[in-house]
């Protein structure tokens, strides 16, 4: 596993995002596909998406953050990382 440390940008992230997803459950993800409303994953699998964006990105999830929409597509998941990292979209 790849952690990163700094120059983290939306590229970056929706990359590392989609090798993972596409890894785990053996299917094309697009950056906007609903994950959820797709069926690809289920409340279980999101728990194991939070542990890979904090132990990958060395992000901490938590209060607010942590809602259906943070994680619903590859896009989301990236401005929030982008977000709780101070990172820049390039």
């Amino acid at each position: 596993m790849t952690t990163f440390t700094g120059g983290i940008t939306a590229d970056t992230v929706a990359a590392n995002l989609i090798g993972f997803l596409e890894q785990r459950t053996r299917q094309t993800v697009a950056p906007d596909l609903d994950l959820f409303g797709s069926g690809l994953v289920t409340s279980l699998f999101a728990l194991e998406l939070l542990v890979h964006l904090e132990s990958t990105f060395g992000v901490a999830v938590t209060g607010n953050d942590i809602r259906l929409d943070n994680f619903r597509t590859v896009g989301a998941m990236t401005a929030l990382v982008l977000r709780l990292t101070g990172g820049e979209d390039d």
